[in-house]
């Protein structure tokens, strides 16, 4: 092991016992005037001696000579930079403090608990390994409203990188490889350093490439891209034949550059390049053992890599204490001690108190504090009740809230309750409602079951209030009384009332608090014993002598500033001079000036008390130190406190500080004082340093830093253990055994001078304070309880103890610890003045995926600009990775003053880490940086070859006795009579035979937003008006028979009309939506595509329609010349046609249906008379409809089943349609559901789209409807129409919801159609309800159905779509072999029915796509059926429910659309799986939306919040993503409500809005790219 000296100091090497060698050499360099040169070899020491030696050889080596060898070694490990970027030498004395006074002048000083120059020395040399220019990283794009509040001139414009700069930065990439610098070969790199120690490192940073000398210049696309593209392409191309056109076809050509369809003025896309070429760097190899999803897709725990360094030493030995002496004036109990000194001692000064401006406020004497203390224990005992009652007894637990500024009342009140004998509990003073973790305390107040609060006059005035004036209910307190403990409220006590004084026993003296690591407050309970003894080892080891003075700067209300400055200092009669926090503020020097005035002998500090103390001094001539003979520094323990010991002696040894006095200490609530250094001889050596190796450390194992020193940390001891107390070093983790002496463990301790119990918390007080120590082989050493200190360390030469860490600032990543103080000390050291406030960074862990991921929250200075905080940002990606080898999940910098803060000013981590949970950090810049950090995801499935053909799996399925997938609706049955045959061969007849037999019956009502009817049609008026349609378009339009026409109408009356008129003139007619008005520029497109697509000869509009098609608004989106005839059927003169056409056969083309899917492909299929028929027939049976009934629809009538029930059903089946349009929900609610109550309707229709709409904008108003007399109680059934898997969260919610208006939960179903055949589902009034299963989301992935019980983890569950239709049967079969598969089995869903489609409407006639989608036949079983392939995947499962036959009933579950899905990692994704889990990351997200672009998961989601929140959604939407889906998000894109396009089936439009992304149109709040 190898110890250091910093400047002034010994350098020696100790022998560690791992390390095979015989002699030692040890180098000492003396400053002396000959220059002398010793070398020294010393023979090898027995290993049992390890631990004892120590090397005391005089010698020095001065401040120049340090700088020099210190520069010579990390030479061979710096790339010199250009002269203009170098910083003034740091050996500039006058730079130094120059700097120092500016920085502590603005305000941006960093926090020095974590100063260290070699290691900032260190962190610079660790980035110059990487290139010097800025790291190619997109930036993130921003909207300017988000910006944090800045200068103008400061900010980045949001499209900082533009096209032409990121070519020159791919060029630039190309360019850099350049020869490496030639090294000295005897000289180990810290390349290899790296990759020889660091096998199988948990990270693989983006940044680590550059380490390699093989970097090949980055391709902006490489070969399988490219072929994904064209392949692409081909696609595109290949669908025009058909009409499966691509909507991004519509951009002109000219605008692309790559095959893949992107413009080369997206700054998206160019960023996704960017990002791409980012994330195809070499990374450093990965555990070597992945998480593998098994057959049951169990995730696996990883072995440990065999090339961990691993503890070589011989089991520690427990180290004893001095013994503790026995004096025999020392009191029986630490009241007593007080008595004596208030009897004998009475004027001596006990506490002076300072004001804010640093003076001396009061001085409170022992005579006064014994006085006070008396007066207040007889109040607490007798004076709180009536007269008879006592509300305060013995043992009872009080909190004391007094505010830092107030020591003497606080003094007062400890010792009142000491001699009282009830049991002080202090705790911080509460400021508001939202104080950092004020719930926590109110759980410590609990435990310790306490009901009374001593506090002072001008604090309880200054708590928040309520209104009527009591004190504020906290959260999560129990209820209190407040009592006042001010002198003139407290009584007198009577000349024989004397206070009980016992001898020290094991009850309960105080309860300190003690907050964990997961921001749980609990209370450490110390005896009367405890006390006194610590007390008595204090005075032992620190050697207090009577009458001394003490200036204490640290919390008086626990840990050192309890233990020194009120206990002890009682005990020794020691004067205590109290230096609150908020005099250090305003002047840091304050105590400095204590002690030289009151020739103080001992000062009680933190690290930032001499940082702070050395920043504020200006030459000061008049103060001395000389009188010190201790300056106990509280938090020398931690690591980073060498650097502010030794930089505080530089300055003030020159004012008579002693090198010797500085004395660091290891403390914890639990175990109380560890360890502290004893106060040296004056001119003794100072004891050693170690400088170890963070990486050995990562692994737990003491390590020698040799090879690379920027991974170095050093660490000085903390002196010796205790007197009277027994220590050990423990496995931090599982049982509590043994360490071996170079390894790394938790200190624990036995003593009776410690803490006995968590008060109230059996459970965990067992855990912690009765450990007994086991050794390698689980047996106990003895049956000695020791306690846990929560100290990570090791016991060094001449057993001085070292402490590394905490436990609570442990971080466990892939098996590799961290100290979360080290990450800090390394962010600090990556220049944060321009970009971190005040030096404040919180560094924790969040469990994400089977593994601890580090997250790292910084404050950004308010004038930071965009551009530096996001090059700070991923230099300290660069600086972690290389120095710690772990890779930061996220990186997030929030505006200054945000984070929640302790009582002294610090941050609260548990709390900031629940504010990133929970999404409430807002953040002002975020990096996430997944792809890096996550190495355990499971292995991407390949897939394996069909080696088992369809007839295999079928006999397979056979033999397991399972049927094959397949189920049938009814029998259509046949028609006898002829009259019927020829009354429903075709609509036309129909409609004509009805307008004669029953002329006056009204098939169609139309409503308005009011609910008044505007418009109706009977059978002979619909008749009559297709009748004039028919004339017009022979003679206006010159129409012949079988040409197209296209219907361009608002949902209505007229529409219906005109596609009768089309049928009696013998044309196609082909319904399109029209244009939105406020919106043609999106919606006109469309529109004249399909005309154009479709060669349609003539439109059929209205006058308002006809003037918006040849408006300029219109023009500028299209051709507005070259529309076909446009005829208006407004106004018509009444003609007739000569005759009305009958087709010569059934077969010929009735229609064409029109649709834009999901994936953005506009698809026309071909509907034939006979499928009309057939499927209207089918509707009427299943839903029993004849011409009594009355149905309600509120559906877009343009496609699919939606305009089969508008336009077909009522003329075929006679019953009367109550329609209303969904856009008039927009400005009446309730349109839909108060008619269904006023016609009492009993079966109705709608889409999603107003099922949510109703849902959202109604379901807190069912009062309301109740009140207007709405009662749904006769809806029977209340069909979804619907092309997609059911959507089982908002149905519930539908029927819950407005159960209360007497809606029946068995009321609500869905239907499903596809392109091929437009209803193959529909919930009739027959037959079982639908069925609900739980699908393992697992096994989905895979192309399997596992069935799980409701709530088993990743379970997803599925409605059935409905009753299957009569005359339909479907198959599931594999979509790869088309053979049939069996019961419950995952495949697509194959239809067989008289009302498929005919087909694709083909221009070019081209087949192949028509034979495989609608007559396609099965490879193995019924060779000879024809099906049609609806793209679905899908099961059936047959059920226990009993169908209208008494059969058994066979479920149809639809999962999704083939299309639809993402391949990603080898397995299959449904869109709306992820979506699902997006949406409930964050309440802030409206709804969202998921795509893939070359390999990268991108998830859109909408804010329904403030912009502010904005990015914290980032980190939520990947961490539920990777949580739930085991996929990284690759960009997260947050954009406006209403951003994300829905078709008029309410379905989301995924490639458009893929296309709009990519062409950087969607205008989005934040984009982030997750490295």
């Amino acid at each position: 092991m190898k110890f250091k000296k910093q400047p002034g100091q010994l350098l020696v090497n100790i022998l560690n016992e791992s390390l095979l060698i015989n002699t030692i050499t040890v180098r000492v360099c003396t400053g002396s005037p000959d220059g002398f040169l010793v070398t020294q070899n010393l023979t090898a020491l027995p290993t049992e001696e390890f631990g004892r030696v120590s090397v005391s050889l005089r010698g020095d080596i001065t401040q120049k000579g340090y700088e020099k060898k210190r520069a010579k070694l990390l030479a061979p490990y710096i790339i010199h930079t250009p002269r203009n970027h170098a910083p003034p030498p740091s050996s500039s004395s006058r730079y130094r403090e120059r700097r120092a006074r500016r920085t502590h002048r603005s305000g941006g000083t960093r926090d020095d608990r974590y100063r260290s120059d070699i290691h900032t020395e260190a962190v610079q040399a660790a980035l110059a390994k990487h290139k010097e220019e800025k790291m190619a990283l997109p930036m993130p794009t921003k909207r300017r409203s988000t910006y944090v509040q800045s200068p103008i001139e400061t900010r980045t414009p949001p499209d900082s990188s533009s096209g032409s700069e990121d070519e020159t930065a791919v060029r630039r990439q190309s360019s850099v490889v350049a020869p490496q610098p030639q090294v000295n070969p005897n000289l180990q790199s810290p390349e290899s350093w790296v990759n020889h120690i660091v096998q199988g490192s948990s990270t693989s940073s983006s940044a680590s490439s550059t380490l390699s000398q093989e970097a090949k210049p980055h391709r902006l696309c490489d070969g399988k891209t490219l072929k994904q593209c064209s392949n692409v392409l081909s696609l595109c191309v290949r669908a025009v034949g058909c009409v499966t056109v691509y909507l991004s076809l519509l951009l002109p050509l000219s605008t692309f550059t790559l095959p893949v369809g992107v413009p080369v003025s997206s700054r998206v896309s160019t960023k996704i390049q960017q990002l791409l070429n980012t994330l195809k760097r070499p990374k450093r190899p990965p555990l070597s053992d992945f998480f593998t999803d098994d057959a049951e897709e169990i995730v696996e725990v990883p072995q440990p890599d065999p090339n961990t360094p691993k503890p070589e030493g011989r089991q520690i030995i427990p180290v004893k204490g001095e013994p503790l002496g026995v004096v025999s004036n020392w009191p029986p109990a630490l009241q007593a001690a007080l008595a004596r000194w208030g009897a004998t001692q009475g004027k001596s000064p006990a506490l002076t108190a300072l004001d804010i401006t640093g003076k001396p406020l009061y001085t409170l004497t022992y005579g006064k504090l014994w006085s006070r203390s008396v007066k207040l224990a007889y109040t607490l005992l007798n004076k709180l009740g009536t007269k008879n009652e006592q509300i305060l007894k013995p043992g009872d637990r009080v909190a004391l809230v007094y505010p830092n500024s107030d020591p003497g009342m606080f003094w007062v009140a400890f010792y009142g309750c000491l001699l009282a004998e009830v049991i002080p509990v202090p705790i911080e003073v509460p400021l508001s409602r939202k104080d950092a973790g004020i719930s926590q305390v109110g759980f410590l107040l609990g435990s310790c079951g306490v009901g009374l609060a001593l506090t002072s006059e001008i604090c309880l005035k200054g708590l928040p209030k309520t209104p009527t004036g009591e004190i504020l209910q906290f959260k999560g307190w129990p209820r209190m009384k407040w009592v006042i403990t001010d002198s003139k409220y407290l009584t007198k006590p009577s000349k024989d009332w004397q206070p009980h004084i016992p001898t020290a026993n094991t009850d309960p003296a105080y309860i300190e608090y003690k907050a964990n690591k997961e921001g749980t407050v609990v209370g450490v309970a110390v005896s009367k014993v405890a006390m006194l003894t610590h007390c008595q080892s204090l005075t032992q080891a620190c050697n207090y002598c009577e009458g001394e003075t003490l200036v204490n700067v640290l919390d008086f209300k626990k840990d050192m500033g309890l233990w020194h400055g009120v206990l002890t200092a009682v005990m020794n009669r020691i004067h205590t001079i109290s230096v609150p926090y908020a005099v250090m503020k305003a002047c840091p020097l304050s105590w400095v000036q204590r002690v030289h005035i009151h020739k103080a002998r001992v000062a009680l500090v933190k690290c930032r008390d001499l940082h702070w103390a050395m920043m504020a001094h200006r030459e000061q001539r008049d103060i001395s130190l000389a009188s010190l003979r201790m300056l106990i520094v509280a938090d020398g323990a931690n690591p980073w406190s060498v650097s502010s010991c030794d930089a505080f002696l530089s300055k003030f040894q020159s004012h008579g500080l002693k090198p010797e006095v500085i004395c660091p200490c290891a403390t914890s609530p639990e175990a109380m004082t560890v360890a502290i250094r004893r106060p040296g001889v004056p001119g003794a050596p100072l004891p050693a340093r170690a400088i170890l190796s963070m990486g050995g450390l990562s692994y737990g194992v003491i390590r020698v830093n040799t090879e690379d020193k920027n991974s170095a940390l050093t660490v000085q001891d903390v002196g010796h253990i205790m007197p009277g107390a027994l220590m050990c070093i423990v496995k931090p983790d599982g049982p509590p055994q043994l360490c071996k002496t170079d390894e790394i463990g938790e200190i624990i301790i036995n003593s009776r001078a410690g803490g006995n119990m968590y008060y109230g918390l059996p459970g965990l007080t067992k855990n912690t304070f009765e450990v007994i120590p086991v050794n390698a082989n689980g047996v106990p050493i003895g049956e000695i309880p020791f306690v846990r200190s929560g100290l990570l360390g090791f016991v060094g030469p001449g057993s001085l103890i070292f402490v590394v860490g905490k436990i609570e600032g442990l971080l466990m990543v892939s098996g590799r610890r961290h100290n979360a103080d080290d990450l800090v000390a390394t962010a600090l050291a990556v220049e944060p003045v321009k970009t971190v406030y005040r030096g404040r960074i919180a560094v924790f862990s969040v469990t994400v995926f089977y593994d601890e991921r580090v997250v790292i929250v910084a404050e950004q200075r308010p004038d930071a600009s965009e551009e530096d905080s996001f090059q700070w940002m991923s230099r300290v990606l660069q600086a972690i990775d290389s120095i710690h080898q772990v890779g930061l999940y996220c990186l997030a910098l929030v505006p200054a003053n945000t984070l929640p803060k302790t009582p002294l000013g610090g941050i609260h981590i548990s709390d900031t880490k629940q504010f990133f949970l929970e999404g409430n950090l807002h953040p002002c810049n975020i990096l996430m940086c997944p792809h890096t950090c996550v190495t355990n995801l499971p292995k991407p499935r390949q897939k394996q070859p069909v080696g088992v053909g369809p007839a295999s799996v079928m006999v397979g399925n056979l033999v397991a006795g399972k049927r094959i997938a397949q189920a049938a609706g009814r029998d259509l049955g046949l028609i006898e009579d002829q009259d019927l045959v020829r009354k429903h061969q075709y609509l036309t007849e129909a409609l004509q035979w009805r307008a004669q037999t029953d002329p006056d019956h009204v098939l169609y009502i139309l409503l308005n937003a009011k609910g008044v009817t505007v418009g109706t049609a009977t059978c002979i008026q619909l008749h009559k008006r297709a009748e004039k349609i028919a004339a017009a378009l022979t003679e206006k339009g010159s129409i012949n028979t079988g040409e197209n026409v296209v219907l361009l109408y608002p949902p209505g009356i007229d529409l219906i009309a005109a596609f009768y008129g089309c049928l009696y003139a013998g044309c196609v007619p082909v319904n399109v939506r029209p244009p939105h008005p406020q919106n043609l520029a999106a919606t006109l497109p469309t529109v004249r595509m399909i005309i154009d697509v479709s060669k349609a000869a003539c439109i059929l509009t209205t006058q308002n329609l006809m003037r918006t098609l040849r408006s300029k608004e219109a023009a500028a989106s299209v051709n507005v010349k070259t529309w076909p005839t446009i005829i208006d059927t407004d106004d018509l003169p009444r003609r007739r046609p000569p005759q009305i056409y009958k087709p010569p056969t059934a077969e010929m083309i009735a229609y064409l249906d029109f649709s834009v899917s999901t994936t953005g492909m506009l698809t026309g299929v071909k509907i034939s008379h006979a499928a009309v028929s057939a499927l209207c027939r089918s509707i009427k049976l299943q839903c029993e409809l004849y011409s009594s009934r009355q149905i309600a629809i509120c559906l877009d009538p343009y496609c699919g089943l939606g305009f089969v029930l508008w336009c077909l059903a009522s003329v075929y089946s006679g019953h009367q349609s109550i329609l209303i349009p969904p856009f008039e929900l927009e400005t009446s609610l309730s349109l839909w559901l108060s008619t269904l109550s006023q016609y009492r309707i009993r079966d109705t229709f709608c889409s999603y789209s107003v099922m949510e709409l109703c849902t959202k904008g109604l379901g807190t108003q069912t009062d309301l409807l109740k009140a207007r007399g709405v009662n749904l109680s006769c809806v029977r059934s209340c069909v979804v129409i619907a092309e997609e898997r059911p959507r089982l969260a908002l149905t519930h919610s539908f029927s819950k919801l407005f159960k209360d208006v007497g809606l029946s939960s068995r009321a609500v179903s869905t239907a499903f159609g596809s392109r091929v055949n437009l209803a193959i589902c529909l919930q009739g009034t027959t037959g079982p309800d639908p069925c609900t299963v739980y699908v393992d989301m697992k096994s989905l992935r895979h192309d399997r159905v596992r069935l799980v019980e409701r709530g088993a983890p990743q379970s997803l569950p599925l409605m059935e779509s409905g009753k299957i239709l009569p005359g339909v049967r479907v198959i599931i079969v594999n979509p790869e072999t088309r053979g049939p598969l069996g019961d419950s089995h995952l495949g697509e869903i194959w239809v067989n029915s008289p009302h498929n489609a005919s087909g694709y409407y083909t221009i070019y006639g081209e087949e192949s796509l028509q034979a495989d989608h609608f007559n396609t036949k099965l490879s193995f079983g019924d060779p000879h059926t024809l099906w049609a392939r609806t793209g679905y995947l899908g099961f059936v499962k047959r059920t226990e429910l009993l169908d209208a036959s008494g059969d058994r009933h066979d479920a149809l579950f639809v999962v999704g659309s083939l299309d639809e899905t993402l391949e990603l990692r080898g397995l299959r994704y449904h869109p709306i799986d992820i979506e699902t889990s997006v949406s409930r990351a964050h309440r802030s997200i409206a709804e969202s939306a998921v795509f893939t672009w070359t390999n990268l998961l991108v998830v859109v989601s909408e804010l329904c919040g403030s912009e502010q929140d904005a990015l914290d959604l980032v980190p939520l939407i990947t961490n539920v993503v990777l949580e739930e889906h085991h996929l990284i998000v690759g960009v997260v894109v947050i954009v406006d409500p209403g951003v994300i396009p829905i078709n008029s089936r309410g379905e989301k439009q995924r490639m458009h809005l893929r296309d709009s992304f990519l062409a950087d149109q969607l205008d989005p709040i934040y984009v982030a790219y997750n490295m």
